[in-house]
């Protein structure tokens, strides 16, 4: 079929969609599957969640009047295809390329996009506050929810559902049940909505209540309201247990095929005329359409490049690439913790990304994945401290931020030994700013008693975490690292401790002194190796931001009149800013120039573009080197 006969491309927004008969929603999804697979497979993105609500993405656009009805997608990596149908198919190509279009949905790039998301489980909440505002305003639009089952394991889902059945907003959650987030859904609520999904009795119930439902609807409200506390008194003594949903005040329908794309808009068509607070749960498949996909929902979630034909990955590893920062930690955490049995690893919701996949297989009993928890994550962890465990916290970085009051509170107030690796610290890459981890040292090393650390390579990152879990260490310990490829390949070396708030000198030279913090001091090797019989540099690798070497800080200061700090981190605060109170507070008085990330929100692109737009790749250092010695 030519590209003029696809319904697809005669559909700018949902105003053209709304011209098609209802039958020739099946081609769409067809149609616009098949795109998101063919754009994928080359510009690298999210594609799993993607391809599972094709159907449920085509029926909401084309029942709900978008965008005076408010569509909010939770974590926001699964609205491709609503990206595809609201004017944005030709953009398409540059979704999380540099100065392209975000792989998430943002607020200023459309106004389709009703709010922003990156991380989980705001979108109840976000719904809600937008319903009230409506009706405050005496509005009569629509507000939908899209929320995954992972995401329904953060806190402030519940939150949100909790308050929303406390009151009467016209609110509709959307379940998007596929028993997976990024990797395999865990927890007590997976079980439970697989027990929904799975009772032959209640679904065969469920059924005969649709059509009775369908049939009452015309004779008025009263054989409404029968129908539907028929419906709740036989959920309840069917699953044998209260209805979760429904005890918030939720008006609870499903379970329903997510991918039958006719039942779908009859379904939400149904909904629109209910009010109050209500729930869909609909049953999905991550990767519907794509074999590969739906039998690998974890390597398919983002995938990099691969053959649409095969399924076969194009993106792997060289044997001659280092191993990134990810595998380093992986590897030596379970190597310590097969020497110290007090060891354990907490993530929520990704062994995969943080690499403890192997641990998890061997030591399963001493991984814990609590689910998109992270608040969770750090108090359930300071609980094990208590104990004489030593956990380690594995959060990423921009996720760390959720959880900064049990940081404080839980953790620093009390002392306890529990270490935080911060993964995915400093520039992330091309899923831009709601993932971009470089706030972490400045909010860290204002909180009193934690140990903040960044290593420069894999080295010293393995050193770091050997250092951490010594009985010595009695306060927490964080360690920051970015996401990349670390620069030492022979890494696995003999375990040695790293001394607390002491730096390290990488090189000598007389004309100017570079502070470097973690892997940005590659970048300043980089620098120094292209400046070498043009300037002779004092370059320090810090290693600690709390606390920070004084002593060396001490002896820089009073041989040097030009120094130049560098990190992958925000500026005010950051790193640059302690070496510069540490100069007001001495009375020093050297020229200090700071490169890092500077009051802004850095968007999507590769690391690489960047940490060249921020200005402190290899060329920026250099050029800020020169400046200085210029003046």
């Amino acid at each position: 079929m030519s590209r003029a006969e696809k319904l697809l491309y005669k559909i700018k927004n949902p105003t053209d969609l709304k011209k098609l008969e209802l039958v020739e929603l099946v081609q769409v999804c067809k149609e616009l599957r098949e795109f998101i697979i063919d754009e994928v497979c080359e510009n690298p993105g999210h594609l799993g969640a993607n391809l599972g609500v094709v159907e449920l993405t085509v029926a909401l656009h084309y029942v709900f009047d978008t965008p005076n009805d408010k569509l909010i997608w939770d974590v926001g990596h699964q609205a491709y295809g609503h990206k595809i149908l609201t004017e944005r198919r030709e953009k398409f190509a540059t979704n999380r390329k540099y100065k392209g279009i975000s792989g998430f949905p943002r607020i200023k790039e459309s106004e389709y996009d009703s709010f922003g998301s990156g991380h989980s489980s705001t979108s109840i909440s976000a719904a809600l506050g937008m319903a009230v505002a409506m009706d405050l305003e005496n509005k009569e639009n629509h507000v939908v929810a899209v929320i995954g089952d992972g995401a329904l394991t953060g806190g402030e889902a519940y939150e949100g559902l909790n308050n929303a059945g406390a009151s009467n907003a016209d609110i509709l959650v959307i379940l998007n049940d596929n028993n997976i987030s990024i990797d395999q859904s865990v927890g007590a609520l997976k079980e439970y909505l697989l027990d929904i999904t799975t009772s032959r009795t209640y679904n065969r119930f469920r059924d005969r209540m649709w059509k009775f439902l369908g049939k009452v609807r015309k004779h008025g409200p009263d054989a409404r309201t029968f129908a539907a506390q028929l419906e709740k008194g036989m959920k309840t003594t069917i699953l044998d247990k209260s209805n979760i949903f429904e005890g918030l005040n939720f008006r609870y329908f499903g379970p329903i095929d997510g991918h039958d794309i006719l039942h779908l808009v009859g379904v939400l068509e149904a909904m629109k005329t209910i009010p109050g607070p209500k729930l869909l749960h609909c049953i999905t498949v991550k990767g519907k359409g794509f074999k590969a996909a739906e039998k690998d929902k974890v390597t398919f979630h983002a995938p990099g490049k691969f053959d649409k034909q095969t399924g076969d990955i194009k993106t792997k590893k060289s044997n001659n690439q280092p191993d990134t920062y990810q595998e380093v930690f992986g590897k030596t955490l379970l190597s310590l913790a097969k020497k110290n049995s007090k060891i354990v690893a907490i993530t929520p919701a990704m062994p995969t990304g943080s690499a403890l996949t192997g641990m998890m297989e061997e030591m399963p009993e001493r991984v814990f994945d609590v689910g998109i928890a992270e608040q969770h994550a750090v108090t359930f962890s300071a609980g094990l401290a208590t104990q004489g465990i030593i956990p380690y916290c594995c959060i990423y970085s921009s996720f760390f931020q959720r959880a900064m009051d049990q940081a404080i509170h839980d953790v620093a107030i009390q002392k306890l030994h529990v270490v935080f690796c911060l993964d995915r610290a400093g520039l992330v890459g091309q899923d831009g700013a709601t993932h971009h981890g470089f706030f972490d040292m400045a909010f860290l090393r204002a909180v009193p008693n934690i140990i903040v650390a960044a290593p420069m390579d894999g080295l010293e990152l393995r050193q770091m975490l050997y250092t951490a879990q010594l009985s010595k260490i009695n306060s927490p310990f964080a360690i920051r690292y970015p996401r990349s490829v670390n620069p030492i390949k022979e890494w696995e070396q003999p375990y040695e401790e790293i001394e607390i708030g002491k730096a390290r000198k990488i090189g000598d030279g007389d004309d100017i002194a570079i502070l470097s913090i973690g892997s940005t001091g590659n970048d300043v090797k980089k620098a120094l190796g292209r400046l070498v019989g043009v300037v002779a540099a004092e370059h320090w690798d810090m290693r600690f931001v709390s606390p920070i070497d004084e002593e060396v800080l001490h002896a820089v200061f009073k041989k040097f009149k030009k120094i130049v700090t560098v990190e992958d981190g925000i500026l005010k605060g950051g790193f640059g800013s302690a070496v510069i109170e540490f100069m007001s507070d001495n009375n020093y008085s050297s020229e200090v120039v700071r490169l890092g990330i500077k009051d802004y929100f850095v968007e999507h692109g590769t690391r690489e573009e960047l940490i060249e737009e921020c200005g402190f790749d290899s060329y920026g250092i250099e050029k800020a080197i020169l400046g200085m010695l210029d003046k």
